[in-house]
């Protein structure tokens, strides 16, 4: 865990987590689980860890569906020049929503999410999907520590 993620979320407390979380969701190689559990070793309280992770993880994942949707064409060329993204989108096409069932995966998670808006995923089942399976991923890592 970065020694930076660990001062972020201690100064900026379920705000910070929330954040970090979000940016987690994206392409940006930030740790949204890194920055959970420093959260909950910072002394905030595993509930509202929970819901902040999951609030600012499921918003990120919600931004990632709405750049495939709205810029369609031009994200599935830049899903296809990688080999998750080329995963992403066969997956998606292939199976479509259960699909984001990985999502919560490391690598990746954030090219099916990307996938999931090129695909035109119903955003009514998008949304419960991956946020339940924030909460659960999050859930899990209380469990395990």
């Amino acid at each position: 865990m970065s020694p930076e993620l660990v001062d972020w979320v201690q100064a900026y407390g379920a705000i910070g987590l929330c954040a970090a979380a979000f940016v987690g969701a994206t392409l940006v190689p930030v740790s949204s689980e890194a920055a959970f559990l420093a959260a909950v070793a910072a002394g905030l309280a595993p509930s509202t860890a929970l819901l902040w992770a999951s609030v600012g993880n499921t918003v990120g994942c919600l931004v990632n569906y709405g750049i495939g949707w709205t810029a369609r064409e031009r994200v599935g060329d830049r899903l296809l020049g990688s080999r998750s993204g080329r995963a992403a989108l066969r997956w998606t096409e292939r199976y479509g929503l259960p699909a984001l069932l990985l999502s919560w995966l490391p690598v990746i998670g954030d090219p099916l999410t990307l996938a999931a808006g090129v695909g035109r995923i119903r955003l009514l089942w998008f949304v419960p999907l991956v946020a339940g399976l924030r909460v659960a991923r999050y859930a899990a890592l209380l469990w395990l520590v």
